[in-house]
Order: C-alpha cells, then structure tokens, then sequence
C-alpha cells in the first residue's frame, strides 16, 4: 500500500483473484501461447516465402516475386517477433523494474522500418520495368496461381489465430503480425489480379499488381509504425485517463482526484493519481479508503497497476454538504436540512453532520434504523470515524393518492384561513392559485403567495411554516399544505378582490 504525503510505493492494482490476468501462473500460461503464436508464424512465413520465390522464379512475375520478398521480410520480422515476445515475458527486474514490455514495441518499430524499405524497393523496380518498356509474357502461370491461392489460405488462417493469442494476452508484437498478413493477403490478391490480367494480354497488369502490394506494404507498415511510436512515447490509450478518473472519483472517501498520469509498456498500464482525503482521517482510515478506490480500479481495470498518493484536504461546508448529497443521491436517499458544524479548533476541531432522510411512511422502525445506520457508517468512512453524523428519520407517503378536488366552498374556506393568516404576518401577502383536493389520507392544500424578493428564502420559508401550523392546527383533516412563493413585482392573475378558489391546476 502506497504511502500518504509526497512519497508513495507502487501498488499493483490487481488483487490475488486477479492475478491470472496480469502475472503469476496466468502470465506464464500466456507468454507461453505469445511463444508458441511467434513460433508457429515463423514456420508459415517461411515456407510461404519459399514457395512465392520458386513461383516467382519460374514465372518471371514481378508481383509474385514482390510479394515472395514481402513474405522473406516477414519471415525475418517474425523472427524478430518472437525473440522479442521471449525477452518481453520477462519479470520486472532492478534494471527495467516496469518491466520489458516495451521490447515488443520496439520489434514492431524494427518491422516497420524493414515494411518501409520493401515497399520502396518494389516501387523502384515496377518503375524501372514500365520505363524500359518491359512487359515479359509469365511462364508457368497455373503453377503461380496456385502457390498464390495456398498462400491465401493459409495467411487467412494465422490472422485469425494470431489475432486471438493476441487479444488473450494484450500482446501488440502479434497484433503487429496479425496486421501484416492482412496486408499479406491483400498483396496475395492483387498478385491473383495481375496475374489472371496478363495471362488474358493486359500489359503490364503483373507490374501494376507489383505496385500494389507496394502500397499495401507502406500503409501497413505506417498504421504499425504510429502504434509502436504511441507505446515508446507513452501516449495514454484513448479515453482511460477519463474512465480511470471516473472510478477514482466514485470510490467512497475520496475527495478529489487532483492529478491522473498514465504510461504503457506491453500490455500493461502504470498510473499514478493524486487523490485528496479529509484531513480528519486517521492514517488508517486513509489506508481504508485508498485501498477501497485501488480494488475499484482492480475490479473494472484488471490490466492498469496504480499507485496513489493521498493529500490531506481540510473540508468546508460546501464540499461537506456536497458529498452527503452525493452519497444520498447513490443510494437514492432524499435528504433535506443538511446542517454541517465544524465544532473546537485545531487538532480537535471535530465535523458534525445532521440531516432529515425520508423514508417510507409504512416501513417498520427497524427497516429504518438499519437504512439510517448503514448510510451512517459510510459518511463516517468518508469523513473520519471522529467525525459526529445525526440522521433524523422522517416518514414519507410513497404512495400515489387518488384525489378528487373539493367542493367550492371548502376551497373558500380554506383560501379564507390562509389570507387571514397572511395578513398576521409580517411579509406574506396576495394568497391566489388555492387547490383543496380530498384524498383517503385526508386533504392535500397547494397555494401560491407574494412576498418581496430581496428577502432571504429562509425568511420567507419560517413565515409560510408558521402558516402551515396555524391552518393546520385549525383545521385538522387538511394532511398536507404545499406553498409556493412569488415575487411581490411580478403579475398578479386576474381574481377577484377577495381570496378565492382558481380552477383546479397542478400543484
């Protein structure tokens, strides 16, 4: 586990469930199949050359025997592949302690430099053959069809094996393999065209095949060559850096995450990120709270290895209240009346959090005391176990009641008692908009008053509570009174002079 402060130690990401992902008996198991997908491309890249350079020789054909040099280079390129597979298998050791992953890249890069010089060689002699006018008739060209088509079929068949060992193993040497006998075969078919084109008398349709497969070597060894570059330069993969932030930032505790910096080597991801803590926690707490965020990174991550620094942060009011209501809104909590105190100075300045959580009204006291208890424990986990955390339970009617309105005059009873209690009070005025609607559970008022708006809303608020209690108190079937407040300046609707009931709106 890393260290707080400054100083941190590499932590692996993975945990022991994992390790078969990333290294112990699962690493060996798929260096040896990277091995053995080398060794076996070797051998193919071998004898398809072979036979394209008989063919080619026998022909005259100047595509085949591009692609027989193609095939040649692949076969040198392979070797290369595979000594580097072996060395990149290798554990991180005080020399190359991220280990030697980046030996695979720069094989590939080796690759592509040898693609690159085979393709301007080709290019050079279908120049030098149109400009000299020399358009051999082929020879034997059953026979180069033949080894044209068996080369098809089997470039077809190690691209698909070469492509799955590398997907299992995150190998990019083999991917970088994969690719080049996809241009292979894209060669191999232009070669097939050329050749059945000059065989029915197109000129030069065997060194306009060879200038093919010249430009399909030069755009796969440029695809091979970026995606070797992006690995030595340590460019981050396209988007982690967003999602490894996303994760971190989530994990319960963490504050902040301050900075995020990724590099490849191989299959493997290094990170190291910078998070911000409460200062109110414990050394232990910390270690807690980082190796939570570590296993999160673990569980949707498997091949990223991180370490984390932790920073302690004082928290204010604002950032307090924010991670309550983020930690509600993920268990889907309502909570209202947040009350956030920071209590002594110094070391024992001491966090106190108290808040109002709704609940369902029918749910029994201990379904609700173990709700309150668990989300308890979390905000102590995020703020420190000295913190001080006072959830005040309160019933909520999660039911949808049907409702009908209430008689005309019940309204105007009830618009009535509300204009009279306005009146008392010292800023309320211009009760409209009053709805009365009868439910099983009892009455269920909305309306609509003005007041100035420079005013404070907590001020506005106490005067419509004190009303709510007043018509409450004197008319006990009304269960629930919803009020909204207006603007004093802005239009008041067209009603009559005295309180009265407007047609039935939502609330």
């Amino acid at each position: 586990m890393s260290t707080t402060g400054d100083a941190a130690v590499p932590v692996p990401a993975v945990p022991p469930e994992t390790a078969a992902a990333t290294g112990g008996t699962g690493g060996a198991s798929a260096a040896a199949a990277k091995e053995r997908a080398a060794r076996w491309s070797v051998a193919a890249s071998g004898a398809l050359a072979a036979g394209k350079l008989a063919a080619g020789l026998v022909s005259g054909s100047l595509a085949l025997l591009s692609e027989a040099a193609h095939s040649l280079a692949d076969t040198a390129a392979t070797v290369v592949t595979w000594l580097a597979v072996r060395a990149a298998g290798k554990p991180a050791d005080t020399e190359h302690q991220y280990g030697h992953g980046k030996i695979e890249s720069v094989a590939a890069l080796v690759e592509t430099g040898v693609l690159f010089a085979l393709a301007l060689a080709v290019l050079a002699q279908a120049v030098r053959r149109v400009v000299a006018g020399d358009a051999q008739p082929l020879a034997a060209a059953p026979l180069a069809i033949g080894v044209v088509c068996a080369s098809l079929l089997v470039d077809a068949n190690r691209i698909r094996t070469l492509r799955r060992v590398a997907r299992r193993t995150g190998s990019q040497a083999l991917a970088a393999d994969a690719l080049h006998f996809a241009s292979d075969m894209a060669g191999s078919v232009a070669v097939l065209l050329g050749l059945a084109a000059a065989q029915l008398g197109v000129p030069h349709a065997d060194t306009a095949a060879a200038a093919a497969v010249a430009g399909f070597i030069t755009v796969a060894g440029w695809r091979l060559g970026r995606r070797a570059l992006d690995t030595l330069l340590d460019a981050a993969p396209a988007g982690l850096a967003e999602r490894l932030r996303a994760a971190l930032a989530a994990a319960p505790g963490v504050v902040a995450v301050e900075s995020l910096r990724l590099r490849t080597d191989g299959s493997k991801v290094f990170a190291e990120a910078v998070v911000a803590l409460s200062r109110a926690l414990s050394f232990g707490e910390v270690e807690e709270v980082k190796a939570r965020a570590l296993k999160a990174v673990a569980e949707k991550f498997p091949d990223t290895e991180m370490t984390l620094i932790a920073r302690p942060r004082t928290l204010d009011n604002a950032s307090v209240r924010e991670r309550v209501l983020l930690a509600a809104l993920r268990r889907g909590l309502p909570l209202h009346h947040i009350t956030v105190q920071f209590v002594g100075e110094g070391e024992a300045r001491k966090l106190c959090v108290s808040f109002d959580m709704e609940v369902d009204g029918a749910m029994p006291l201990g379904g609700a005391h173990t709700l309150a208890e668990d989300f308890k424990r979390e905000l102590l986990g995020l703020f420190g176990a000295g913190a001080e955390v006072e959830p005040h339970v309160e019933p909520l009617d999660a039911r949808a009641l049907a409702g009908a309105d209430a008689p005309e005059a019940e309204t105007r009873k009830v618009a009535a008692a509300l204009a009279a209690g306005a009146a008392k009070s010292e800023h309320l005025r211009e009760i409209h908009d009053v709805r009365v609607r009868e439910t099983p559970a009892g009455r269920v008022v909305n309306y609509h008053c003005r007041a100035d708006g420079a005013l404070p809303v907590e001020d506005v608020h106490a005067e419509m509570d004190e009303l709510e209690h007043e018509i409450r108190a004197a008319m006990p079937g009304i269960k629930r009174i919803v009020g909204h407040a207006d603007e004093a300046h802005a239009p008041a609707p067209a009603a009559a002079p005295e309180p009265s009931a407007t047609s039935p709106a939502t609330a």
